[in-house]
């Protein structure tokens, strides 16, 4: 999942090489965290946070699978 969160946001920032994904596993729920540069940051979030809330909603789905909730981190 963190191949496909990585995937995303590389397509949709200018500078590639600063983007950053890691993921925390804990007992029962898993956060993916998005590092990318200062001036990326507004791609990412879009207007009125719209591209952060479907990156937020294929993860979900993807992670309802695994029977582990995931959130996604955005930061920079």
């Amino acid at each position: 999942m963190v191949e496909l969160v990585e995937y995303i946001v590389k397509s949709l920032v200018i500078d590639e090489n600063s983007v950053k994904v890691t993921l925390s596993e804990e007992e029962n729920e898993n956060v993916i965290h998005v590092f990318v540069a200062a001036d990326d940051m507004g791609r990412i979030i879009g207007k009125q946070g719209k591209i952060a809330s479907s990156i937020r909603a294929i993860v979900k789905s993807m992670s309802s699978k695994e029977g582990k909730k995931t959130f996604v981190k955005f930061g920079e």
